[in-house]
């Protein structure tokens, strides 16, 4: 059986960032029940030279949201990083579900092959759309989600890895 390239994107994506919303909610919670500054959290990382929680989460969605746009072969829409509480940071994650679920897989499937280039700070990055797809989005999203649930975790919340795997 083959997997098309938008089952193997927007239902993962929509698994991971749902399950990080989820996190944030239990973070929210326990700020409130242990009465901690959600600032705290939001700004804490789990080592110096890491990001934050909150660059973790913007990092998530746009991993997501570009990775679904390119492969469709649309603009990937520039969201300003300014969220700094946790239903800012939902907010975000919402905005990210509700324009990946915008595509069709026909506007996603056949894009195996399609030329993927990302210039970043350390230069040029050229994949094919599978490739990028796999190897670059699927990982970053997943990292920042987990770094993400590991910063929560490190500072006492209550989650586990089915906080973490959300509903699928």
């Amino acid at each position: 059986m083959t997997i098309s390239m938008y089952q193997a994107s927007v239902p993962l994506l929509r698994t991971l960032l749902g399950g990080l919303s989820g996190v944030l909610d239990k973070g929210a919670a326990f700020c409130a029940a242990k009465q901690v500054d959600p600032s705290v959290l939001i700004n804490d990382r789990l080592a110096p030279d890491m990001f934050p929680l909150s660059r973790q989460v913007q990092i998530a969605a746009d991993m997501a949201k570009g990775g679904v746009a390119r492969l469709a072969g649309v603009e990937v829409p520039s969201w300003e990083d300014s969220e700094t509480t946790f239903d800012e940071l939902k907010a975000r994650l919402a905005k990210t579900l509700a324009f990946i679920d915008g595509f069709t897989p026909a506007q996603i499937d056949g894009s195996e092959e399609r030329e993927i280039v990302l210039t970043l700070r350390s230069g040029e990055m050229r994949f094919t759309g599978q490739r990028y797809l796999i190897g670059f989005v699927i990982p970053n999203v997943a990292f920042h989600c987990a770094t993400a649930y590991n910063i929560l975790r490190h500072n006492g919340v209550d989650v586990g890895k089915r906080d973490f795997l959300g509903a699928f």
